[in-house]
């Protein structure tokens, strides 16, 4: 590796080369199953046909022109994620955090134009909504706040799942504006509320009771990785703002923020903007990934082979005593134990097999959409042995 990179990532001792499907191989030849996908964003795994094609057509045509004119892949792609969410309009950025900063923002101009003068958001213990200042801010983790200290303030923090805390801010305090929530907590440890629908649908009550806007960071749990579009679709609500990256561009960089009735017309000219923002490559890529996901059924794909995987390491760990919970929402899944497991990391890869662990004791698997039941399968039983032997240790 080169000395010449800022030491902010704690890498692997891996170098990849090329990738097909849920398959990676690395410079020496070796064979590896991607159970990470790239943290979420490689929904279509790797080397899809339907997206080289999109991306190579689009790249000898047109990469980049600003937003100073109309962009139709731009046009093509909103009018897509609005049919599909039942949202109105779209800003496009280039990542997760840039599409929660969109949204912070949104909520604060949205106050203002309330007349209040402070705007204050409500965010929840264990969240993860990126590492600009505000998203930071807006984060429940003490470790990525650290050293950036003064925050930015105007965040309120109420535990997960809770909506009895919720209440209790809002009973007091007449400077909110908006709640922030991720439907499923990924970074936190693929944390889902007891009953994930009522959660937001009370969410949502509250927020039409008092005003406030209902935003969801669907950054983790967006474009079908739930097994539905998106994670909101399991309940009976529609959001005001809703964030999306990773799996949108399926590996190239693309982020929206997406508005619904009065949160749709907050933005005005000169309010936000974005130089790469919704550029023709990257909203070809989006194009290309929402048109592959819809043709190949593969949010049907994600609840099923979901399920398949929790069942799988539940029946395969089933007198594990170290094992607290097996959890998914689709292929979002988590693993908890009674232990800190972050070595586990280190042996996966040296059984060929890419796993990320968060919040300490949670094995995070977020494999490709595309995975098929021969290769979730072989994905329990090399992850359980692995377990197993870790526990044994």
């Amino acid at each position: 590796m080169s000395d010449h990179l800022m030491n902010t990532y704690k890498r692997q001792p891996v170098t990849f080369s090329k990738g097909e499907g849920v398959w990676l191989w690395d410079t020496a030849g070796e064979k590896y199953l991607d159970a990470l996908a790239g943290v979420a964003v490689n929904g279509l795994g790797h080397a899809h046909p339907k997206l080289v094609a999109a991306i190579s057509a689009q790249a000898a045509k047109l990469i980049h022109v600003s937003n100073l004119y109309q962009i139709a892949e731009q046009a093509a792609l909103a009018d897509k994620l609005c049919a599909l969410s039942g949202m109105d309009k779209v800003f496009f950025c280039n990542s997760g955090c840039e599409a929660n900063e969109a949204s912070i923002k949104l909520a604060r101009l949205y106050g203002h134009n309330k007349g209040i003068a402070n705007p204050e958001i409500i965010v929840m213990d264990q969240s993860f909504h990126g590492r600009t200042m505000a998203t930071l801010s807006a984060t429940g983790n003490r470790k990525v706040q650290a050293g950036f200290e003064p925050l930015v303030s105007g965040f309120i923090r109420v535990p997960y799942d809770d909506i009895e805390a919720v209440k209790q801010v809002a009973s007091r305090n007449a400077n909110v504006v908006a709640i922030l929530v991720e439907p499923v907590q990924g970074e936190g440890g693929v944390n889902i509320p007891k009953d994930a629908s009522a959660y937001l649908e009370s969410l949502r009550q509250i927020c039409d009771a008092h005003g406030w806007l209902l935003m969801l960071d669907e950054v983790q749990t967006g474009i079908g990785r739930t097994g539905t579009w998106f994670a909101f679709q399991h309940s009976r609500i529609l959001p005001d703002v809703m964030s999306l990256a990773k799996g949108l561009g399926s590996g190239v960089p693309i982020g929206a923020c997406v508005a619904r009735g009065k949160a749709a017309e907050v933005f005005v000219y000169g309010k936000h903007g974005s130089t790469f923002g919704g550029n023709p490559l990257a909203c070809a890529a989006g194009l290309a990934t929402l048109q592959a996901i819809e043709q190949e059924g593969l949010c049907q794909n994600a609840e099923k082979m979901g399920d398949l995987i929790r069942l799988g390491l539940q029946a395969e760990l089933a007198h594990t005593p170290a094992l607290k919970a097996v959890r998914n929402a689709g292929l979002m899944i988590g693993v908890e134990l009674d232990r800190p497991c972050a070595d586990l990391v280190k042996m996966a890869l040296a059984a060929k097999l890419l796993i990320n662990v968060t919040a300490d004791n949670v094995v995070r698997l977020l494999p490709p959409l595309v995975i098929n039941e021969s290769e979730a399968n072989e994905l329990v039983q090399r992850l359980a042995e692995l377990i197993k032997t870790f526990l044994n240790n």
